[in-house]
């Protein structure tokens, strides 16, 4: 069974079509990656896929549960979490309250127990901050837990991120361009993160990344984009080697 399918996903602002026409359908527990050049609407799909952005038409289907247009939250509630091109972590809070944040969804306590300060608030806060640990030894942060997420080097402030949006106990994760930025030995240590996630937490991934070496090394399977449409789909070793995504992608 599929865990997300799309069909005919389309999104116009003003006279242009970011995305024409999407089609896309990834089974449990796969690697997936989309690519295409700067501007093919890869960026715009995610949002689509998380609710940012409302389609003009199509519909988005996780686990065959129509989540088509739903908000934001109500997205990553039902199993859809995502990392940013351009980290967006809570850069004045801690490594460990910035984990906590993505916990909230499954740690709900009544406000009137946060205000007060009532045992169910302290219960609660416990369980949170030894879920949170769990996740931050997992990527190797658990030193770093009082340190402010700003103070991070790059490499885990990305990792960071990652924890995050696990914390929400997502199906799905999204992840945009996790390689921007990073020098050859944090990309490789990035390659084992994902593998490990993948295998750890039994998740299901989608990548948009430029970085070939990582997508040729992860990716089970790719989309490639070009001007908002499918340029091809399939294995990644023959998308790759194909002589339209060649010329559109790679400029040879």
């Amino acid at each position: 069974m599929a865990l997300l399918e799309v069909k005919n996903l389309t999104i116009s602002f003003g006279g242009l079509r970011a995305v024409d026409d999407f089609k896309l359908t990834i089974k449990k527990g796969q690697l997936y990656g989309l690519i295409g050049p700067n501007g093919a609407g890869k960026t715009t799909v995610f949002n689509l896929l998380t609710g940012v952005y409302k389609p003009d038409e199509g519909i988005i289907r996780l686990e065959e549960k129509d989540i088509t247009g739903l908000k934001t939250i109500e997205i990553n509630k039902a199993g859809i979490a995502r990392t940013f091109q351009n980290i967006r972590l809570f850069k004045e809070l801690s490594v460990l309250d910035n984990v906590k944040v993505g916990l909230h969804n499954n740690y709900p306590y009544h406000t009137l127990e946060g205000i007060f300060r009532l045992p169910g608030y302290y219960r609660m806060e416990k369980e949170m901050n030894e879920k949170a640990m769990e996740l931050l030894k997992v990527f190797d942060l658990d030193n770093e837990a009082d340190y402010l997420a700003a103070n991070l080097p790059y490499g885990k402030q990305r990792k960071l991120e990652i924890a995050r949006a696990l914390a929400t106990d997502p199906k799905l994760l999204l992840l945009d361009e996790p390689a921007a930025g990073m020098n050859p030995n944090e990309t490789g240590e990035l390659m084992d993160t994902i593998r490990f996630v993948r295998k750890e937490f039994d998740m299901t991934v989608l990548l948009i990344e430029h970085d070939m070496k990582l997508v040729s090394g992860i990716c089970e399977e790719l989309t490639v984009l070009n001007f908002g449409r499918i340029l091809t789909q399939g294995k990644t070793a023959d998308v790759l080697n194909d002589p339209q995504v060649i010329t559109a992608y790679l400029g040879e």
